[in-house]
This record gives C-alpha cells, structure tokens and sequence, in this order.
C-alpha cells in the first residue's frame, strides 16, 4: 500500500506539469524546484522564477546535438544537462532550447555553458517524469523549496507505473468484425489514468493462445496513417488470432513506442526533416523504445495465461515478456506488404532495432 500511495503523488506531479505548475523532485541526493519548459507561459514563470536565474535542465541526447554532452552520456535517456541561465534565455529561447523541430527555424543558438548540478539523482528523476507526463524533457530549475510546489519523490516516480498494481475493472462479450465469439477486458490502475485492454477471441482449451501486443496508435489504428504499418498490423493480427483455437489481443495505451502522442507528432515532424525513427526519438531526448512490456506480462497474468504463441516482429517483446516470467512457446510474424510512405521507417525498425520476419 505504501508503494501504491507514492506512485500517486506521481500522478499529481504529472498533473501539475501539464498544467503548466512547479514541481519539486527529490532524492537521495536532494531536490530540484523545476517548471517544464513546455507548460510554461509568462505569468506562471514569472512566479516560478521572478528573479530569472531558473537554470535550463535538458537530457544528454539534447545536449549533445548543442555541443554540451558526449555521445556516450547522450546514449542514456535519463542522463541530465544543466544549462546555466544568461540574461538572454528568456521562454522562447527556452523553447528553442527544449525543442529540436525547432532547430531548422532557429539554427543559431548559443554559446551555452553547461554547469554542474546539485542533486543529479533528482534531475536524472525529473526526466523520466517528463516522459510520463508526455511532454518534453526540459525544465526551468532552481534549487531549494517553494510553498505551492507540488513535491514528488524520485521512488513515487519509478512507482507510477508499476505494472503490478494493474487490476481486471470490468469484463463484456464483443462482438467483433474479425470474429463473433469475443470478449473484452479492461484493466485499471489506482496510480494513473491509462486504461489498457485485452480481447480474448475463440474458445478457450488447454492450448497456449496467439497473443499479440499491440501499442496504441491514434495516427495508425484510427486515422489509417500510412507512416506507419500499425492499422495493418491491428487487423491482420486480429484475424490470425481469429483463425486459431484461441487468442488475445493485448492493446496497450503506450502511444508512440512509450512517449505519448504529441511527442510521436514531433517525432514525425523531425522524420519530415530527414531523420529516421530512431534518431527523431534520441534527439527528443527520450529512448528509442520506452515501452514497457511488464505491462502485458501483468494483464497476462491476470487472465490466466502463462504461456503464448506471441504475434510479433520484435524481439524485444519476447524478451520482455519472458523476463516478466510469460513463456513464450513460439514467435509468429506478421508479413505485410510496404508502401511509399512507410518504406523507410520499416526498413529502420529492421536495421536498427533488430526486428525480424
């Protein structure tokens, strides 16, 4: 229950980031007021930081791109950077700073000089709350305390989203295009809004089910976007499960590989500038896959399943998987064909992220 009510106050940090609020992080090593970079607006960082000295916390991965980490720190998403504030740096550099679709409009920027922080446990704790929050991992940051901050601990944030905390909500049969025998289960968590579901499909025997771990795509499953094979790969999946003795679909709310959608949008716009997937995310600051597939292993759990025929190109989700204790007796692929559009962002996922047919 303890670990339950810390994860909570993550979830109100995260609130009051969106909103444009200050939080304070703390750790072992101390705390940091910071004000995400994105949230805020004039008059609620004039409050934060009247006297505009709020230093600029950004990850590695984008302080390597403005010349201030090396490449092997950058290669760790949660790797902080201090920017030391000049009288120059007002929101909108600030902005430009954070923000590297931004970078074509504004290339000129700097000279910026890197400082060393006072609670590195803190900062590197603030960056993965960013991406829960889905915003951009950039603050202002001042030390010490402030009377309406809303404090978070850095264990509450590596206990938001702690996958054993997920529970069965409800349960109803659902009828499907793929197939007239299915049901729909949904799962809740006490410490965060994201609702995941599962959708159990034929008649259960003793056989282990076709399982396929589908992320969130609003672009993809919804809209048809051809950037990506998401929509395909939804509905084939289905209809594979369909045409066995059983199977599960597990969609989980983890929009962009894990950084949420407006943050895939960025990333679009960047792949728009010339990037590939895997860069766009890198500079954005986040990992190449946040995703995390404990998740799945959980809602696999409760249902009853413990070993799976798993529907997949990706081999991370195999090891995921199986690290949380699902074996998985078999990986079936998915075959698609390509199109124009999404070409180069499948031959990227082969090449550099290692999946497989």
């Amino acid at each position: 229950m303890a670990r339950r009510a810390i994860g909570r106050d993550a979830a109100r940090a995260i609130d009051a980031l969106r909103r444009g609020w200050a939080v304070r992080v703390s750790a072992a090593d101390g705390g940091l007021r910071l004000m995400a970079v994105e949230g805020a607006d004039a008059v609620t960082l004039a409050d934060f930081d009247p006297a505009g000295k709020a230093d600029i916390l950004i990850s590695a991965a984008r302080g390597q791109t403005l010349k201030l980490a090396n490449q092997i720190a950058a290669a760790d998403p949660d790797m902080p950077v201090l920017i030391a504030r000049a009288p120059w740096i007002d929101a909108d550099v600030a902005t430009a700073i954070s923000d590297p679709v931004l970078d074509l409009a504004s290339p000129l920027k700097g000279p910026f000089q890197a400082c060393a922080l006072t609670a590195p446990l803190a900062a590197k704790a603030a960056l993965r709350l960013a991406r829960l929050a889905g915003i951009l991992p950039a603050y202002f940051a001042l030390d010490g305390d402030g009377d309406r901050d809303v404090d978070v601990s850095a264990d509450a944030i590596d206990a938001y989203d702690d996958a054993i905390h997920l529970a069965i909500a409800t349960r109803a049969r659902l009828p499907v295009s793929a197939s007239e025998s299915a049901e729909i289960i949904a799962f809740r968590s006490p410490d965060e809004p994201r609702e995941h579901v599962a959708l159990i499909v034929g008649k259960r025997d003793s056989s282990p089910p076709v399982v396929r771990l589908h992320s969130e795509c609003l672009t993809g499953d919804v809209l048809g976007s051809l950037k990506c094979d998401c929509g395909p790969q939804l509905h084939e999946a289905l209809h594979q499960i369909a045409d066995a003795p059983w199977g599960v679909l597990l969609y989980l709310r983890q929009e962009g590989r894990g950084i949420g959608l407006v943050n895939k949008l960025r990333a679009y716009a960047m792949q728009d500038q010339g990037f590939d997937t895997v860069d766009a995310n890198v500079r954005l600051g986040f990992a190449i896959d946040a995703r995390d597939f404990s998740v799945a292993a959980r809602m696999l759990d409760l249902i009853g399943v413990r070993a799976v025929r798993l529907l997949t190109n990706n081999p991370q989700k195999v090891a995921g998987l199986e690290a949380a204790g699902i074996s998985v007796v078999e990986r079936l692929p998915i075959i698609l064909p390509t199109n124009p559009h999404n070409e180069y962002y499948l031959a990227t996922k082969r090449d550099r992220t290692g999946h497989q047919l």
